[in-house]
């Protein structure tokens, strides 16, 4: 007689427990499945970040202006890395440098990059070159840009050609006048570009006219 009553009560609870399993699985994966939150998060965590990585990425081209092993002597020999400098631009007026050191070229690399993205600088210009003539001293580096016709190119060399070609600017002679070291060079660019003066193209057509009118 134990038995027996041993035997229902076990037919009668196990269907009672998988109808509970069934009902609590079902309703709780199509409503995974369904939600607008769930939705949000996939693409922030798949489709968004990417996305705005590759935007940014691609926003900008990089050039190595200079590469070098440095060492660094401590107590229990000497201690090797690698320096970078890094020009980045988008070739519409956006432009900036940056050094990185690191064991490896790679992560100085990264690092360079990270650090020319928090320095950049607009350049203005006009007609495709710069506005008006400019000298600039950094250091022992001495540099002289002057402007240039449609079609003359880029008269330059060594880094001054780098950050001149990611700035955008498509017309310009320049010349190097002091030492031949590329960071002070691309450091003396820099300052240069920043120091150049917006023109509005109307208001210099209006004085050259002004100026015409008056010789005559």
């Amino acid at each position: 007689m134990a038995e027996e009553k041993n035997k229902n009560i076990q037919e009668k609870e196990e269907p009672v427990i998988n109808i509970a399993k069934e009902g609590m699985e079902k309703p709780a994966v199509e409503a995974a499945a369904k939600t607008v939150y769930g939705e949000k998060r996939k693409f922030r965590r798949g489709g968004g970040r990417r996305n705005s990585e590759s935007e940014r990425k691609d926003e900008f081209d990089q050039r190595i202006v200079d590469l070098a092993r440095v060492t660094r002597v401590m107590a229990g020999g000497k201690r090797m890395r690698f320096r970078v400098c890094v020009a980045i631009g988008d070739k519409k007026g956006k432009i900036g440098i940056g050094m990185g050191k690191g064991a490896d070229v790679t992560l100085a690399v990264n690092k360079a990059v990270n650090d020319a993205k928090k320095n950049i600088i607009e350049v203005p210009m006009v007609n495709e070159t710069i506005p008006h003539e400019i000298h600039e001293k950094f250091g022992a580096a001495k540099l002289l840009f002057k402007p240039a016709a449609k079609g003359r190119g880029v008269i330059a060399g060594g880094a001054v050609r780098i950050i001149l070609e990611l700035s955008g600017i498509k017309n310009i002679t320049s010349k190097i006048l002091g030492t031949n070291n590329k960071i002070n060079n691309a450091k003396c660019t820099i300052n240069a570009l920043k120091k150049l003066k917006k023109v509005n193209i109307a208001e210099k057509k209006k004085k050259e006219n002004n100026e015409i009118n008056e010789a005559k």
